[in-house]
């Protein structure tokens, strides 16, 4: 909630954490200190500012793996329920989709279009040997992902059946975005070629803008999130996409 507020307006004051929760103050600074741990909030006196970042800010693959590890994980596994066995299908980089390709052990048959290098030497270590990877060339970027003129001409020439892309924001006016250009380019090319498109982005996503947009909400055929997604987040998501899919995490994993 305190987060959800900072974002909705902008910061949050202590006094008023205390005065609506009705909890200790100590309690609302250890909560900020946890959410400023995290990026996700910048502590200033006597409260708290909002940490969107700057649109074109686009940290590197190590520090986004350690995020929202259990939302990840939830969300991995509700989107691997997606995937049918003998399809052809297409994986963005970033730290969620590379959590997905992890889940795809129980998937026989499968070829795997990916521009992210990460996402490549998690399916090429799998024990799991019924599949075709390939991976598109290009130049790359701090998140691993290869894009770039020579990754957008391979993928215009494919046709895959589903495409999971990873975003770095999603909201209702700028839709599905990222802070890199070239990404961007690329990763349209990969909607493009794909029939059906599914939005794999956890709760801590919304609101978030990059300097691209990748797609508009209405081009996704479903988006997989997890249970802290806001209600008024749910409802947006709702009306855009073609299906919301909620993963509920585990509370032990989330611990």
């Amino acid at each position: 909630m305190i987060l959800e507020e900072a974002r909705r307006v902008g910061a949050v004051r202590v006094s008023d954490l205390v005065a609506r929760l009705g909890v200790s103050d100590m309690t609302i600074r250890r909560d900020l200190d946890a959410l400023a741990s995290h990026g996700l909030v910048e502590k200033v006196y006597g409260g708290a500012t909002a940490n969107v970042g700057k649109s074109t800010d686009e940290p590197g693959f190590e520090a986004k793996s350690e995020q929202q590890q259990a939302q990840k994980e939830a969300i991995a596994k509700v989107a691997a329920g997606l995937v049918r066995p003998g399809t052809a299908i297409g994986i963005s980089a970033g730290t969620t989709t590379w959590t997905f390709a992890r889940a795809l052990d129980a998937v026989p048959g499968l070829t795997i279009v990916t521009n992210s290098i990460r996402v490549a030497d998690v399916l090429r270590e799998s024990a799991q040997t019924e599949r075709t990877v390939v991976l598109t060339g290009g130049v790359r970027t701090p998140s691993d992902a290869l894009v770039g003129g020579v990754a957008v001409a391979s993928l215009r020439r494919l046709h895959l059946d589903q495409v999971f892309l990873g975003v770095h924001g999603m909201a209702a006016g700028p839709g599905f975005t990222t802070p890199n250009l070239d990404e961007s380019e690329t990763n349209r090319a990969l909607v493009e070629a794909g029939r059906s498109l599914i939005v794999l982005a956890d709760h801590t996503k919304w609101g978030i803008v990059g300097i691209s947009t990748i797609a508009d909400l209405e081009e996704a055929d479903a988006v997989v999130t997890d249970d802290e997604l806001p209600a008024a987040a749910r409802e947006t998501l709702s009306e855009h996409v073609g299906e919301l899919k909620i993963a509920e995490v585990d509370e032990a994993e989330e611990s």
